[in-house]
């Protein structure tokens, strides 16, 4: 498209919202909840509450709800558990906390996943 083109599309799109805009600033809806918000954040200004709090006092399910359970790092994702592998065959021991280590896919290579995994104390 052309630099000339391109400029007439904007200038065309500008006026249309311009429209949407003034057909919007004449909603009587919009204007009541303006005017809802306004006084809203007003009162919980009087009472040094934040929206999270007015949504506990309204809906203290929805607050539960949608929590997601962290741990005391701060991440999402539950610390892994350290598994032990010992071979019965020269009494080797490998402690690892995910399954990507060198020495455990040799065993496994070497004696069959199933088996290595009938190996963890």
């Amino acid at each position: 498209m052309s630099l000339i083109n391109e400029y007439r599309a904007t200038e065309e799109a500008i006026k249309e919202l311009q429209g949407r805009l003034e057909s919007l600033k004449t909603n009587d809806g919009l204007q009541k909840e303006i005017e809802f918000e306004t006084k809203l954040k007003t009162l919980m200004g009087e009472y040094s509450k934040s929206l999270r709090d007015v949504i506990a006092l309204l809906d203290p399910k929805a607050v539960t709800k949608g929590a997601a359970p962290t741990t005391k790092s701060g991440n999402l994702r539950a610390a892994r558990k350290v598994k032990q592998y010992k071979n019965p065959h020269n009494g080797e021991v490998i402690e690892i906390k995910g399954g990507n280590h060198k020495g455990l896919k040799e065993w496994k290579k070497t004696y069959g996943s199933d088996t290595v995994e009938c190996w963890v104390q």
